[in-house]
């Protein structure tokens, strides 16, 4: 786990794929989400802790993509 954001658990996974993108779980929702971008590439999440969600990664959004390309080196160019 990457991070836990009030009852939103934030996870970049190794081994994962392209493009670089983080999870955040709750108790009923999932939803991954670009790091590039931070669009939400797939999933759900209310809109009140999607928007939690956003704020939190454009601020951590270096840090989230330094981890990813860390987990997943099999994705490097």
């Amino acid at each position: 786990m990457f991070e836990f954001l009030q009852g939103i658990k934030i996870y970049v996974y190794d081994f994962d794929h392209n493009p670089p993108h983080f999870h955040a779980i709750s108790a009923e929702y999932e939803v991954l989400i670009s790091i590039i971008t931070l669009e939400v590439l797939k999933g759900e999440m209310p809109k009140p802790q999607l928007k939690r969600i956003l704020k939190w990664a454009k601020i951590n959004q270096q840090a989230l993509l330094e981890e990813f390309e860390f987990l997943n080196p099999h994705l490097r160019k």
